[in-house]
């Protein structure tokens, strides 16, 4: 098969997985919450993002022959805890911006204490999407899911690493400090991703090592290219407010390293993912190699 064949094959995937990730979530985030809070949830949540996240879930169960319905809840589990961070990181008392994925920002549209409440409940849906009560999960599987995402999500996850970031304004961070910090904030939840996914399925123990590594390297590359479209590529294009990192004096690996040598780091990152998925022993790879291929060439 030849590599545009591949490629077509990875597009043609990615939109009916992202189609069917959006039909889920459309399900599970409920209109009705109380005082308008379910509006300000789906405004959050639908009809923007590149959904990578629960890709990577997705694409793993496959991989594995993982469980499709209990990669599905984790996909949109891990959705609902990325949204509810970029709501709270969008904050004034945060990072304050006022535009996401092409549209206002949650708190510019419904309000500082709506945004704060909608981020807090979509949290907590995050948790319950996985534990859905009619023993369609499985105990098991269900408590291996909430750990691994709650491990993502916190003090030394993505929140540990948010407070990282917001005490680095101003500070000159060297290539130690500055990869430890997004291993937190951005590539927890990425490499959570990937290790969500093959808890669906049984995986043997170096199998697993290998994803994980996988997981981070695509984590680490993310964040490269991200901090080199804060300064390649304009608002329109990213959907979100362009060179705010530079506007902001936060530690960047463009700022540390140039913007050459930072590409030359994300090539060298997404190499180092390709060969960990070389050594998984997965019999079919490709989904995720061509993940691995989007996030480092993507253009927003």
């Amino acid at each position: 098969m030849t590599s545009a064949v591949l490629d077509q094959t990875f597009v043609q995937w990615r939109g009916a997985q992202q189609a069917a990730v959006e039909q889920a979530l459309s399900g599970w985030v409920p209109l009705d919450a109380p005082a308008g809070l379910g509006e300000a949830m789906r405004y959050a949540v639908l009809d923007g993002g590149k959904r990578l996240r629960p890709l990577l879930v997705l694409a793993t169960c496959e991989a594995v022959g993982g469980q499709a319905d209990a990669a599905m809840r984790a996909a949109c589990a891990v959705e609902l805890i990325h949204a509810y961070s970029l709501v709270h990181d969008d904050m004034p008392c945060m990072d304050n911006d006022v535009l996401r994925r092409g549209k206002p920002t949650v708190h510019v549209q419904f309000g500082e204490a709506q945004a704060l409440l909608a981020g807090d409940a979509l949290q907590a849906l995050a948790f319950e999407l996985l534990v859905p009560g009619d023993g369609s999960l499985g105990d098991a599987m269900s408590a291996r899911l909430c750990r691994l995402l709650a491990l993502a999500a916190g003090a030394d996850g993505m929140a540990g690493g948010q407070a990282v970031d917001l005490a680095s304004v101003g500070i000159a961070l060297d290539q130690r400090q500055l990869e430890a910090m997004h291993r937190r904030k951005t590539g927890a939840l990425l490499q959570a991703s990937v290790t969500m996914g093959a808890a669906t399925g049984a995986v043997a123990r170096d199998t697993l090592a290998a994803l994980a590594d996988y997981g981070a390297c695509v984590g680490l590359a993310f964040q490269v290219v991200d901090d080199i479209l804060d300064v390649t590529a304009d608002s329109a294009t990213l959907g979100k407010t362009a060179g705010k990192d530079a506007a902001a004096d936060k530690p960047t690996f463009v700022s540390l390293m140039g913007l050459g040598p930072a590409q030359t780091y994300a090539d060298n990152v997404l190499a180092r993912a390709h060969a960990a998925l070389d050594r998984s022993g997965l019999e079919r790879p490709g989904t995720l190699h061509a993940l691995a291929d989007w996030v480092a060439h993507r253009a927003s």
